[in-house]
């Protein structure tokens, strides 16, 4: 299985830092290296499925190579890109919520909990707490990801943290 390993380059620390001359494929492979794991975790947590976040991570990446230049800010291009593949690739296995499958990737006890906590979201509630509370997206971003309305995005967000809570809850007190 592929495991991402983010390398540190001390004095570059984002993809927005790029010496001039350097090509967008090197920009690309950077930002690969540097978010790409976070990207990959975020896509874990929102399908519970490491394949589903393994393929929807590197086609998303694949794309973002071929458009080239024509991307401006590949970072949540891939994002958006990455979420939708994802959902596209659970709706085609005919389900829209997630099933935490074991396998060789091993996450800690309150990982496994939260992941298997979002999977009892909608996707919309699922995608929304991802996108805002991990990745850190604010609410319009995440409506842009999503393909969504700002408010409608906050709803979602308001009712996954509170399923979430006692969900959790649930957990803590079994």
């Amino acid at each position: 299985m592929f495991t991402f390993r983010p390398v540190f380059h001390p004095v570059m620390t984002s993809v927005d830092h790029v010496p001039a001359g350097v090509s967008g494929t090197d920009r690309i492979e950077r930002l690969y290296r540097e978010r790409g794991d976070r990207i990959w975790r975020g896509l874990l947590a929102f399908s519970g499925d490491p394949e589903v976040a393994s393929d929807a991570v590197a086609e998303a990446f694949a794309q973002v190579l071929r458009r080239g230049d024509e991307v401006r800010d590949p970072e949540r291009w891939i994002w958006r890109a990455a979420f939708r593949i994802a959902a596209g690739e659970l709706k085609n296995r005919g389900r829209n919520q997630v099933t935490v499958t074991e396998g060789s990737y091993e996450m800690e006890e309150p990982a496994r909990d939260l992941v298997v906590a979002l999977a009892e979201l909608s996707e919309r509630q699922r995608a929304a707490v991802v996108l805002h509370d991990a990745v850190g997206y604010p609410a319009r971003e995440v409506a842009r990801i999503v393909g969504s309305t700002e408010a409608a995005v906050r709803v979602h967000l308001m009712r996954g943290r509170r399923r979430l809570r006692g969900l959790l809850q649930e957990n803590d007190d079994a």
